[in-house]
């Protein structure tokens, strides 16, 4: 302030703040989330609050329930106590598997459906129903919060224990962990915190109430309680190039009238079935696919007993549960791990070399659900028209814009595939002997296979098929395949909008009889998209690209064994025989 004369003043004008860019070297810039590493998220998480995540192999499952209540923990790590794993520091608790709150209550909701009292599920011990070691996914203390997501999403978990590469596990990541580091203290707690985020949003009016669905669901939710049905197709190739001594030659010196077309010379196998005994609205729709290992040549075996032997004995199976259940009031289906453990002991007693990966499902037309099984490189895709404005709304920086897409139809599903490395599959197989535990070896058992559920709706394309399919057509190829397949029978219209589909069925008008008798088509086209890929060398097909990011020159496709199950998932009954 300034005084210029008797009772006057001139106020100075406060000093102007600098711009933030001349600031910009005193600010510190927190780095992106996604980039943070994993163990500066742990070592946050223990210093704030220490919370003991093991549990000993022997605890129960009551007991255990009240442990992740009272820890407040999503996951647990499962060790034997008793053990001393470091002889100088005398440090305990070999680690055997892993535990989550999810295991708990799947534990409590299957006693149910059992009819087991609380009691008697309460008294069972984790180790029962733990993930063992070779199936827990884990993480690196400095990988970063962006890959540890990506692997919980690809993998559908809540919580990732870290290992070291000295083998300790160093904790447990959660999503509430990582979203904790990106706040401060002050920010999650105190009286200004609670007042900006909590107080205006606690206690729901007492007249409360559901909206309803959305509008776009008004058809879903109408045929939920109606049965579905699907049309089967399949078709398989062989090798191109393969003889009755396996494979021979290369593309260059052959011509397309030389490639092979009998398929008794394929390595692969596969079948469907239908049981007779099911209820009056009930239709269950098995199948399966087997790729043989042909490097069992070798060794003077031939790679295409087994596979055929397994989902030979797959289907075997299932015909003798369905004539045991022709008296039975209530079918229940049988599961695909359960086809698949059968399977692999009766090949096994019939003394059949070989090893085969194997991928067989189940369709549940009530349930409106297929139900899988998978072990190795074979699997399952589902194809599914679903609108851009409805469900691209918190992806739309990743979705193209609907007027720019030729059609809705995308990849809504596809299975895991479990590899040993780089094409090499872990598989089903038989030496003639039991194996002595090797948990490095390239075969697994029905323990092992990698089990799911999804749900279908009226109009998917569920499409399952052995590596030569994956290998050589990439997902969003065989969409643009399927699409034109759809137009060209009328499914749906030639601008790929499904409006009229919908408006066709909502008055009862389906196309399911023309739809049973061209499904076989798609297959068809399928398999021979797929071969023609095989034999390009101008164009990288998706098993050569992948060869490339693990360090293998490869360029063209993968000639190989083609062979593909479709079902069309449709509203009602064509009668086709599979």
């Amino acid at each position: 302030m300034q005084r210029l004369g008797p009772g006057l003043v001139r106020l100075r004008r406060p000093l102007a703040a600098p711009p933030l860019r001349a600031l910009g070297s005193s600010i510190e810039k927190k780095p992106r989330l996604s980039n943070v590493k994993i163990s500066d998220v742990l070592q946050r998480k223990h210093t704030e609050r220490w919370v003991d995540s093991t549990i000993c192999y022997s605890t129960t499952v009551g007991e255990a329930t009240q442990i992740v209540i009272e820890r407040g923990l999503s996951g647990l790590m499962v060790v034997d106590k008793s053990t001393n794993i470091n002889s100088e520091t005398h440090q305990k608790g070999k680690v055997l598997g892993m535990m989550t709150s999810r295991d708990l209550l799947r534990r409590f909701s299957k006693g149910r459906l059992e009819g087991r009292s609380f009691d008697e599920v309460g008294g069972e011990r984790v180790e029962d129903f733990m993930t063992p070691l070779n199936k827990v996914v884990y993480g690196r203390p400095e990988e970063t919060v962006g890959q540890a997501r990506d692997v919980m999403a690809k993998v559908g978990i809540k919580c990732l224990p870290i290992m070291s590469k000295e083998g300790r596990v160093e904790g447990i990541l959660t999503a509430r962990d990582m979203t904790d580091y990106g706040l401060d203290a002050k920010d999650k707690g105190g009286k200004e915190a609670f007042l900006n985020s909590i107080s205006g949003r606690v206690g729901m009016s007492e007249h409360a109430s559901m909206a309803d669905p959305p509008s776009f669901m008004a058809y879903e939710l109408n045929a939920m309680n109606k049965p579905l049905y699907v049309n089967v197709g399949t078709d398989a190739m062989p090798h191109p190039f393969k003889t009755e001594s396996g494979v021979a030659g290369n593309k260059r010196l052959h011509g397309p009238g030389d490639y092979a077309t009998d398929c008794d010379l394929s390595e692969d196998a596969m079948f469907t079935f239908r049981p007779e005994n099911t209820t009056s609205n009930k239709e269950l729709t098995y199948a399966g696919v087997g790729d043989g290992v042909g490097s069992w040549r070798e060794y003077g075996v031939d790679p295409r007993l087994f596979s055929r032997a397994l989902m030979g004995a797959c289907e075997d199976y299932l015909k003798e549960m369905d004539e045991a259940s022709k008296f039975d009031d209530v079918v229940i289906p049988v599961k695909p791990n359960e086809i698949l453990a059968q399977a692999h002991q009766r090949v096994k007693d019939m003394d059949v070399i070989g090893s085969s990966t194997a991928c067989v499902m189940l369709f549940d037309n009530e349930a409106h659900q297929i139900h899988f099984s998978n072990l190795g490189d074979s699997g399952i895709i589902v194809l599914r028209h679903i609108d851009s404005d409805v469900a691209g709304v918190l992806k739309r920086d990743r979705v193209t814009k609907r007027e720019e897409r030729k059609s809705d139809l995308r990849v809504n599903f596809v299975s895991q595939q479990q590899l040993k490395s780089f094409n090499h599959p872990y598989q089903f197989g038989w030496t003639g002997k039991e194996s002595e535990g090797d948990k490095s070896s390239s075969f697994k058992d029905a323990s092992d296979l990698c089990t799911s559920s999804i749900h279908i709706r009226r109009g998917d394309i569920v499409i399952m098929a052995t590596d030569g399919l994956f290998d050589n057509v990439d997902v969003d190829d065989i969409c643009s395949i399927v699409l034109q397949w759809e137009i060209a029978n009328g499914f749906i219209d030639d601008s790929g909008d499904i409006a009229l589909r919908e408006k066709r069925w909502g008055k009862g008008e389906g196309k399911g009889y023309k739809e049973g008798y061209t499904v076989e088509d798609l297959a068809e086209e399928l398999t021979s998209v797929a071969r023609d890929r095989s034999l390009r060398d101008d164009i990288d097909s998706p098993f050569a690209i992948l060869a490339k990011e693990n360090d293998i020159m490869w360029s063209g496709g993968m000639p190989d064994d083609c062979s593909i199950v479709v079902l069309h998932v449709v509203g009602e009954g064509s009668q086709l025989a599979l």
